[in-house]
């Protein structure tokens, strides 16, 4: 259901995983495009009904120093980011569990073409349906946002290993909607820098 007056009475929080070290792509992608993606996956989640936003920070250290964050965006740094997204997965939620949200929208930061059109479908998938997960999908593979609601919580951070994330948690599970977002989105993930153009050498 949703408030007259303002976003959904059941409220999502967003959380952007940007706690990697970006080793293929050379520097930590939070960073990656003068912090465009960081902008983008900010703005996808708040325009796609997202309050607060939260930003796992990691191999950039605990304070955003270096980074330029939003106006208005919150920090947690996931201390033990190296063992894998499950880190920063489980931090966001933790942080998340500090609000009053009863939904979460989990989003990498090195997604940059995912826009808020995106995370508006998915998360009133999520709100529709019992169970309250739901993940976009782009040409029948499985891809972000996932939106979770906050009676999984627990669960995920306890299924959450190493670089799986919340995959142990939703592979096989029949009550998750999945969205399909093809005609949104690519829904790609950069991993490595764009080549360079013209003919420099």
């Amino acid at each position: 259901m949703a408030d007259q007056d303002g976003p959904p009475a059941d409220s999502c929080a967003g959380v952007v995983l940007a706690a990697g070290a970006g080793t293929r792509y050379g520097r930590p992608k939070v960073l990656a495009e003068g912090g465009a993606w960081l902008r983008a996956a900010v703005a996808a989640l708040r325009g796609g009904g997202c309050d607060p936003v939260i930003v796992v920070l990691g191999a950039t250290g605990p304070t955003p120093q270096i980074i330029d964050l939003p106006a208005g965006v919150h920090h947690v740094w996931a201390a033990d980011w190296a063992t894998g997204v499950s880190a920063a997965l489980r931090a966001g939620l933790i942080a998340a569990a500090g609000t009053p949200a009863r939904y979460v929208a989990i989003m990498p930061v090195d997604t940059p073409d995912v826009g808020a059109d995106v995370v508006a479908r998915v998360l009133a998938a999520a709100l529709a349906t019992p169970s309250g997960l739901a993940r976009a999908v782009f040409h029948d593979a499985p891809g972000h946002p996932v939106v979770i609601a906050h009676k999984h919580w627990n669960a995920v951070c306890a299924d959450a290993v190493g670089d799986s994330g919340a995959r142990a948690y939703l592979t096989g599970r029949t009550d998750m909607v999945c969205v399909p977002c093809d005609d949104l989105a690519t829904g790609m993930d950069r991993d490595l820098p764009a080549p360079p153009t013209g003919d420099r050498h």
